[in-house]
């Protein structure tokens, strides 16, 4: 048999090997003709074709749990979306397009705001394109695209995976996961996890590479063919996992386990999953349609639709991350050269403050009517003077604890000097990771980079969790790396004091601080401290 391998991102953990099933191709661009004899009745075939597609997605839900059964009703929703489907009615009526090609290319329009919107609604982008494809399949009588009926337990392959896909997985009949596109924040990572599905994303050649039988190592992300003729090995299952909701290491060392959320849904999903509280609030849904500046009022009444599940509980709430590159119609950004690195987040406030004052009116009011115990931090902070800019206008509001994200390299550096002026620090590893590597966090040809194991950010993280040490003040962690069961005990050995995820994880994090000493912990962030690739740092951490 040949040896032939390659290396991914392993984003869940876990072994298996199998026979491949290649996932289909997404649907490619639908003609533009012929044009409708009548657009009036071609433009009315959009609403019962998207109420269809949405139907089979809501019956999919009923099946499913936790996260995948959040994200299925999501794409339901978006499926049969007012203001998609009259988009591409009225593209149909004025530009006398086919009903296929005027949902393509008003879908088109969504997902590229969605991508300009950046970080976490940018990921959201892969969800309105699967939408699109599910709708054009339909109006063509065609079948959709997306994972075909396993006969058999098999290693699935493709360019990249809708998270209604992933969601609807069956994992007693998908041996694992391989992805030639997508990253360690998507969708497909984070819901592998969940379902315990061995993944690895990211592995460039997977494709062309010629083998009827994979074995994938979610551990290492290293990629095999297998001879086809050897025996199905399936991961180990876990059983249920027994947490008692307290995020502490075995030995009583307190490291919390919160929820990230950017919608009620998101938060009563994190706190039935046993959040300890929310350790990241993201604001812009309450922005992103608006075409003015919401109200105090508005703002206020949907905070506190979010901030409710968490009466009496912590929760961070992080102010608007907007700007350049996140484009929002009333903000009226100038074109940047390079907006990644532009005008963006609490550099927005600097020249329109009354913006962040108003939305510190609407959080303060928020906690009132909540009864949460809310904290903020600002976004896209440098430095140490910036951060005592945010908190005394925090403060100033009426909110008594103000805090800052760490996503830029020199706030990582400066960490100690940013804690003497702030009550505590979030690390985005996502974007940390971003801007340490120059790699673009949504460009899978460098997903490898911002693997969050790359031993360059932990020894940055280490700068932040020694700050965190001689300040006596909180320092965690709100990007995907705190989802990594494995990785959060590096993560608490590092020094950092809460880890923030999203649902799914929540209880697997918990489970694995109980089982682990803090020591353990420290031992475990030397050995991929000591290493020089993320490989061997999972491998280092995985030996102890």
């Amino acid at each position: 048999m040949p040896s032939e391998s390659l290396t991914g991102v392993a984003v869940s953990p876990g072994r298996a090997s199998g026979p491949v099933v290649r996932v289909a191709e997404p649907l490619g661009e639908p003609a533009s003709t012929p044009a409708p004899a009548d657009p009036a009745a071609e433009a009315a075939r959009i609403d019962p074709a998207a109420q269809i597609v949405a139907a089979r997605l809501e019956k999919l839900a009923e099946t499913a749990t936790g996260e995948a059964a959040t994200i299925l009703i999501t794409t339901a929703a978006m499926a049969a979306d007012p203001a998609l489907v009259s988009s591409a009615e009225q593209l149909v009526k004025d530009q006398n397009l086919p009903a296929p090609r005027a949902v393509y290319q008003a879908a088109g329009k969504f997902a590229d705001a969605l991508a300009a919107a950046g970080g976490y609604m940018a990921e959201r982008a892969r969800d309105v394109l699967d939408v699109r494809d599910r709708l054009v399949a339909e109006l063509l009588g065609i079948a959709p695209p997306g994972v075909p009926d396993l006969d058999s337990p098999s290693v699935l392959v493709a360019r990249d995976l809708a998270p209604a896909d992933t969601a609807g997985l069956d994992p007693d009949k998908v041996l694992a996961l391989v992805t030639e596109e997508g990253g360690p924040t998507s969708h497909t990572a984070i819901l592998a996890r969940a379902l315990g599905i061995p993944a690895v994303v990211a592995v460039r050649g997977v494709l062309a590479l010629d083998a009827q039988a994979l074995a994938v190592d979610g551990d290492t992300g290293v990629i095999e063919v297998a001879d086809p003729d050897a025996e199905v090995v399936a991961a180990a299952k876990t059983g249920a996992i027994d947490w008692d909701g307290t995020g502490a290491t075995s030995d009583g060392h307190r490291v919390k386990v919160l929820g990230n959320v950017g919608s009620a849904t998101d938060a009563q999903a994190a706190a039935e999953a046993g959040a300890e509280g929310v350790g990241l609030f993201r604001t812009e849904f309450c922005y992103l349609d608006a075409s003015a500046e919401p109200t105090v009022e508005e703002q206020r009444k949907a905070y506190t639709a979010v901030l409710t599940p968490f009466r009496g509980k912590p929760v961070i709430v992080r102010t608007l991350d907007a700007g350049a590159d996140k484009p929002l119609a009333f903000l009226e950004p100038d074109d940047e050269p390079n907006p990644a690195l532009g005008v963006r987040g609490l550099r927005v406030a600097f020249d329109r403050p009354e913006i962040l004052d108003r939305q510190l009116e609407a959080i303060a009011g928020a906690a009132q009517d909540s009864g949460a115990e809310v904290s903020v931090m600002a976004p896209m902070v440098a430095t140490a003077a910036e951060a005592a800019w945010f908190a005394e206008r925090a403060r100033a509001a009426g909110i008594a604890r103000a805090g800052v994200m760490i996503e830029i390299p020199a706030a990582a550096l400066t960490a100690r000097e940013i804690l003497d002026v702030v009550d505590f620090v979030s690390v985005g590893t996502n974007d940390l990771a971003q801007y340490t590597f120059a790699a673009d966090r949504q460009l899978g040809a460098v997903a490898k980079l911002n693997d969050p194991w790359q031993p360059g950010l932990l020894r940055l993280l280490k700068v932040i969790g020694q700050a965190a040490k001689d300040t006596g003040k909180p320092a965690g962690v709100c990007g995907e790396a705190a989802a990594d069961p494995r990785l959060a005990l590096v993560l608490a050995g590092l020094g950092l004091t809460s880890l923030s995820m999203n649902a799914p994880a929540v209880r697997a994090v918990g489970a694995s601080l109980a089982a682990t000493t803090l020591a353990e912990c420290e031992a475990l962030a030397e050995a991929a401290l000591a290493t020089s690739d993320p490989v061997e740092a999972r491998a280092a951490a995985a030996k102890r």
